[in-house]
């Protein structure tokens, strides 16, 4: 009965949200133990309530809130390397990818509108045998049916955010999980399992592994905050994009426009002041053929005064001379 009780407490969900902010490099990892047989003498802190061998079905579901994409929100692993992973990719849509085994590969992508928009989301996914559903805040998106029957083969741990152990990463969930994942998760859930509950209120007894910074807080004050102080928001309209480098960082654009704005500045401050020596010097080249005009003008006038001086000369000598031969 002990152990059914902190099966209810810590395992199971409960009415109060349970949220925690991730930052870069933050990651929480819930480890799947053995079950243990029932006549074994099992202490408090490795009790078989942690156990989920080899179900038949997944039900997962959580909120998330985040600017960043890509990023990796939750992955689970079995111990025969298949694994389940929701992802975020770089255009903003969401992709649950299957690998079942390492020939098949099942991937479902979500591109209604880009989810990377600061807004809170709630994902529910839900496999019971063959039938897989995926609904997104509350609209069922899509429904498949595997075939042969998917199963893991024994679920080894969850992850959410970055995943830290070397585990082979196939080259799409590598490229999300290099950034890890910035944001919000709220009220999630494995099957009857509450990993983020155990990692915020019962880490010193459940099997769960905290890296990072994790802080309990409220998705609705993640909302309201300026998250591009701490994330990165890439847009394509490829999923993750092999070649595209023209996504610039938040920071880096105000940045350039800063730089740009000075550089225009200073670009309009030269061509006022070759304006101005422009103005100068034609005011100034101006004032001179203006003087080179008057004294062209003064010139002819000295040169009257002095021919009718000359004459004036000529006629009072010639009367000298008249008068002396008279």
């Amino acid at each position: 009965m002990p152990a059914l009780m902190s099966e209810q407490s810590m395992g199971e969900g409960s009415c109060r949200e349970v949220s925690a902010v991730f930052e870069a490099g933050t990651s929480v990892t819930y480890m799947f133990q053995e079950p243990y047989p029932v006549t074994k003498n099992i202490s408090f802190s490795s009790s078989a309530i942690y156990t989920d061998p080899a179900p038949s079905r997944e039900n997962i579901a959580f909120s998330f809130v985040t600017a960043q994409a890509p990023s990796l929100l939750l992955f689970i692993n079995s111990s025969s390397q298949d694994f389940l992973a929701v992802l975020l990719c770089k255009n903003g849509s969401l992709q649950v990818r299957y690998q079942l085994s390492k020939e098949e590969t099942h991937i479902f992508t979500i591109d209604v509108e880009n989810f990377a928009n600061r807004r809170m989301h709630h994902l529910k996914i839900n496999r019971e045998g063959r039938e897989l559903t995926v609904q997104m805040d509350q609209q069922l998106i899509l429904s498949y049916n595997f075939s042969p029957v998917a199963e893991f083969q024994v679920i080894r741990s969850l992850t959410l955010g970055k995943v830290t152990e070397t585990l082979g990463l196939d080259s799409e969930v590598a490229k999300a999980n290099a950034l890890g994942f910035v944001g919000c998760l709220s009220s999630v859930q494995y099957n009857h399992i509450s990993p983020l509950k155990a990692a915020l209120r019962h880490a010193t007894i459940a099997p769960v592994t905290v890296q990072g910074t994790l802080t309990e807080s409220s998705c609705s004050s993640m909302m309201d905050s300026d998250v591009n102080a701490v994330t990165t928001v890439h847009s394509s309209s490829d999923p993750f994009g092999k070649t595209d480098e023209r996504e610039p960082l938040t920071n880096a654009v105000r940045s350039d426009s800063a730089v740009i704005g000075g550089v225009i500045a200073v670009v309009i401050f030269i061509i006022f002041c070759i304006i101005g020596i422009m103005t100068r010097f034609l005011y100034q080249h101006k004032q001179s053929q203006r003087s080179s005009q008057m004294k062209e003008k003064e010139y002819p006038e000295n040169l009257d005064s002095s021919f009718r001086n000359d004459i004036d000369l000529q006629n009072t000598v010639s009367e000298c001379k008249r008068e002396y031969f008279i």
